[in-house]
């Protein structure tokens, strides 16, 4: 029966990586799979196990419980993205990113790297990196033309973006999710791996600043658009707010799906009276659905990515089931025993995060190992599941978007970005070892 479940899984993770060859959304086998793994445990009467941490050993539990246990932990990280997201859509509603374009002011064609460098990295670290490529291609799309140039530009952008999001608790998906199951803490996930993430976006852009297409100055066109009043305040708001969620957390020592909740609600408040200065009572009749269609609020819950949630959802208790069986705690067994160097392990995790979705890769480390809080494996796991998936432009949600908006030949960028993006990876790495045994 085990060769049965380990299949299903197999075969459901191979369509997941196959998604743009097979023209299948994702979350379809992500979805399948998890339902038809929790039908043979239930089907079949499998014993389900919990890990206890303490004594290192699986203890027997009863299917409803473990099933709620992985639901619950599931919905913590599913509702803090949740409202994660609808904060940066409210933000988009006041074209609050608009004026992060003032802060270009040369023409100079690697300060202008740079600049999309820094700004990658940053603003990746608070709003994650797949919103943060979006925001600063749409950007990049609109004072850059020469498009040899431009993908250059977008191909760096996707490393300074994976890279900034891999130190932050809220900058990736896989951080979050180690965040939130207890595997890292704040403190600990920036400290060890800022400037290891740093070094992996520094010296890609240190060597591509030598190229002779970053050489000279660019003509930047003016860009004369409509501004909303109310965009820079919604910006600093919005980003202070998302910023406010891992001090609340430390502070209350509550789930951060609550702190998200309360920044949400914060932001929406604003949002609403600021929106409602603009509607002309006097032409919306209240009983209509006018007044919801000013709703910043309504309005940010539509573009809400749910099939991203859905995806999530489906893998996250598939591999909860493999957990429960504990076929993931064998197999972390085996892999050491091949493995016994963990740093080799965590660099081959990172080139695997570039061939396959880092994040069922990071779900299912969380149930192999059942290393303690901040333990060095976890932060080294954050570190090479964020920054592996540069290395092939199919590698990372930054990279996949940006091939979709720039339209990114696949070995265009394993031609000229990878190398760039698997030294900076290397680097950061051998940074991170550094710091681990010599520093910190």
């Amino acid at each position: 029966m085990e060769i049965i479940i380990i299949s299903v899984f197999v075969l459901g993770y191979v369509l997941i990586t196959l998604e743009h060859s097979i023209k299948i959304d994702k979350l379809i086998p992500a979805l399948g799979m998890m339902g038809i793994l929790w039908a043979i445990i239930a089907l079949n009467h499998l014993d389900v196990y919990d890990i206890n941490l303490e004594l290192l050993k699986l203890e027997p539990t009863h299917i409803e419980e473990v099933l709620l246990h992985h639901l619950g932990k599931t919905a913590e990280i599913l509702i803090f993205l949740l409202g994660a997201m609808t904060i940066v859509e409210i933000i988009d509603y006041f074209d609050g990113f608009s004026g992060i374009k003032q802060v270009i002011k040369t023409r100079s064609k690697v300060k202008i790297l740079w600049i999309f460098g820094l700004l990658a990295f940053v603003l990746s670290a608070i709003i994650d990196n797949l919103t943060a490529t979006i925001v600063l291609i749409t950007l990049l799309q609109k004072i850059v033309k020469v498009r040899s140039l431009k993908l250059w530009y977008a191909g760096l952008i996707i490393i300074a973006a994976n890279a900034g999001g891999a130190w932050s608790p809220i900058g990736d998906i896989t951080t979050t999710m180690l965040w939130i199951g207890n595997k890292v803490s704040e403190v600990n996930l920036v400290k060890y791996l800022i400037i290891p993430s740093l070094v992996c976006m520094v010296v890609p852009f240190l060597i591509a600043s030598r190229f002779s297409i970053f050489k000279g100055e660019l003509e930047v066109t003016e860009i004369n658009e409509d501004s909303n009043p109310y965009g820079n305040k919604m910006l600093f708001l919005g980003l202070g707010s998302i910023l406010f969620v891992p001090f609340f957390k430390v502070i209350t020592h509550l789930p951060p799906y609550v702190g998200m909740m309360l920044s949400l609600a914060f932001v929406a408040t604003i949002a609403e009276i600021l929106s409602n200065k603009k509607i002309n009572i006097s032409n919306v009749d209240s009983e209509s659905d006018a007044v919801a269609h000013h709703s910043p609020v309504h309005k940010s819950l539509s573009k809400i990515e749910l099939p991203s949630i859905l995806f999530f959802l489906g893998i996250l208790l598939a591999v909860g089931a493999l957990e429960s069986l504990g076929i993931l705690f064998n197999f972390a067994g085996y892999l050491t025993e091949i493995f016994p160097n963990t740093d080799v392990l965590m660099i081959l995790f990172g080139f695997l995060s570039a061939i396959i979705d880092n994040v069922p890769l990071v779900a299912a480390s969380m149930g192999m190992f059942p290393n303690v809080l901040d333990d060095p494996l976890w932060h080294a796991l954050a570190f090479s599941a964020g920054t592996g998936g540069s290395m092939l432009i199919i590698g990372s949600a930054a990279g996949v978007v940006a091939m979709g908006m720039e339209k990114i030949d696949f070995f265009w960028y394993l031609k000229k970005i990878a190398v760039l993006a698997l030294i900076g990876f290397l680097s950061g790495y051998g940074t991170f070892m550094l710091l681990r045994d010599f520093v910190l």
